[in-house]
């Protein structure tokens, strides 16, 4: 778990890498331009960042079936050699998307070489472009949203079945809290991230708003990331220590 949890959070580290600088730099400058050089840079690491957190995420609820179901058998099934290996294949599997998407989108011919937006994304680029983009959204649909998007969902969802079925046959209750909150930061990180993403990218080019889809993007671009390793961190009893005694002095204290 804390194997998969260190390359979430270096994961994470990069993803805020490839956004944040550029986003600041708009803000600071009072602009929101991109050159074209930067933009197919941008774009090619960030859907490969967006890509393998998608399928670690995955590879995450795999390790939660693991323990919770095949507990006796965890270490033999999810040794270090297997880990390894999940976790290669996601940086490849992302990267691979990202290559395909990238090529594919700056093979467009675009009315204005400056992208007024955030950071470069899919959606407002295929919005930019002064040819036909229906192979592009095709391809994102099939290859994004079902290769690299829904099929980890669905295998997410699938693990998390078993994992409900097997909870729901312990006896004791403190034993069904303790398995059900090993699962609760993953989940929710997963929602945050799959209901962000669908709201973007599962939708025709032509219904992209640049207003709401800067709200959106700035979110899973900045805000996820950021909250992954605080959801996970409050799982710790000392953490939520220190953190309630800093409420209680900066927020009671006065009262």
């Amino acid at each position: 778990m804390y194997f998969l949890l260190g390359h979430l959070s270096f994961l994470d580290l990069c993803y805020i890498s490839v956004t944040v600088p550029e986003i600041l730099s708009n803000f600071m400058g009072r602009r929101q331009i991109i050159t074209y050089s930067g933009c197919v840079v941008q774009l090619l690491f960030f859907i490969s960042m967006e890509g393998t957190e998608a399928l670690i995420l995955a590879v995450m609820a795999y390790d939660r079936y693991v323990a919770i179901c095949y507990p006796l058998r965890y270490s033999v099934i999810m040794n270090r050699g297997v880990c390894f290996l999940l976790v290669a294949a996601s940086w490849l599997g992302g990267l691979l998307n990202s290559l395909v998407h990238t090529i594919l989108t700056f093979s467009l011919s675009f009315c204005d070489t400056n992208l007024k937006h955030f950071f470069c994304d899919i959606p407002p680029l295929l919005q930019a472009s002064c040819t036909q983009t229906h192979v592009n959204e095709l391809v994102l649909f099939v290859v994004g949203g079902i290769w690299v998007g829904f099929s980890p969902f669905i295998f997410i969802i699938i693990s998390y079945t078993f994992i409900i079925c097997t909870v729901i046959k312990i006896p004791s209750t403190e034993g069904r809290h303790k398995a059900f909150s090993t699962c609760a930061s993953h989940l929710t990180i997963v929602s945050l991230f799959y209901g962000t993403a669908i709201f973007t990218y599962i939708k025709p080019s032509a219904t992209y708003s640049l207003q709401t889809g800067s709200l959106v993007s700035l979110f899973y671009s900045v805000a996820t990331p950021m909250f992954n390793p605080i959801i996970y961190s409050l799982r710790n009893q000392e953490i939520k220590k220190v953190i309630g005694k800093i409420l209680k002095t900066n927020f009671l204290g006065g009262i």
